[in-house]
């Protein structure tokens, strides 16, 4: 399934369109680190084959410093990450059917950040195993240092993302290892940092939130801290808003056991809302 190129002016990464005819919506998709756009075409179970299938074109871009997007690898602010999602979304304003933004993991806080910032031309946002409550388990010292440690050492590795907690299903871990496109090492200093800045400013601005939204976590999910999106879930002002807690379930959730179920559960989510 090979996409059109679409441009995200003055943005700095390689953009994708997957067009459905006829469509009913378009979903901008927003991939985790280390990851990249085309990934949810055959991984992450297929979730853009099945959302044109179901008449959703679906745009995304590599993030800066990931898959076909210039920059050094994974080395990225998450508030530049931000900024590009919001001139994506300035990219769809023409459209004439509902936009909604998907967001995993690194990819769902960068959403969470932007519809924050700016809710409007957006009909709804889902989000997956998003990074939302961030260094929990760090000492205070270290928070503290990160953004210095940042400024002068960018692309030190700072924290391994273990693979131990992505799936339960071997053939799909295996697969994520194998992917030479995906970056494997650890975190990098000013990913980490930024990460961490950006997830602690939003908490005060969730209680203002009243988008449409859709919340899957795993509640087995070591990467990502599931208790972000139960707070986020109970923050927002939404009147239209679901959290979905998978029990035992691991960060991909549609890469794992119930892949079937959560992917059904997301298209039925948006059919309901177009």
């Amino acid at each position: 399934m090979q996409p059109q190129d679409w441009t995200v002016p003055g943005a700095p990464v390689k953009g994708y369109v997957w067009p459905a005819a006829p469509e009913r919506g378009a979903v901008l998709l927003s991939h985790g680190v280390g990851e990249y756009a085309a990934r949810y075409v055959e991984r992450y179970h297929a979730l853009i084959p099945a959302l044109v299938a179901r008449g959703y074109s679906v745009y995304a871009f590599d993030h800066r410093g990931h898959g076909q997007s210039p920059g050094r690898r994974a080395v990225v602010d998450l508030n530049d990450l931000v900024e590009d999602h919001l001139r994506a979304r300035e990219a769809l304003r023409g459209l004439t059917v509902p936009v909604f933004a998907f967001g995993h993991s690194l990819g769902g806080l960068v959403t969470a950040a932007s519809a924050s910032r700016d809710p409007r031309g957006l009909a709804g946002v889902i989000l997956s195993s998003p990074a939302l409550l961030v260094g929990q388990e760090e000492p205070a010292w270290l928070k503290k240092l990160a953004p210095l440690l940042a400024r002068v050492a960018p692309a030190l590795p700072v924290n391994a993302l273990s693979t131990a907690h992505l799936s339960r299903l071997p053939d799909e871990v295996q697969a994520y290892e194998a992917d030479e496109q995906v970056f494997h090492g650890k975190v990098r200093a000013l990913t980490a940092a930024s990460l961490l800045g950006l997830s602690e400013r939003l908490w005060d601005m969730y209680p203002r939130w009243t988008l449409p939204t859709l919340t899957v976590h795993g509640e087995a999910d070591r990467i990502t801290d599931p208790r972000g999106s139960r707070r986020f879930h109970d923050l927002i002002a939404s009147p239209d808003k679901e959290l979905h807690l998978e029990a035992g379930g691991y960060h991909e959730l549609l890469n794992d056991l119930p892949r079937e179920q959560v992917r059904a559960r997301l298209l039925d989510w948006l059919d309901a809302r177009t």
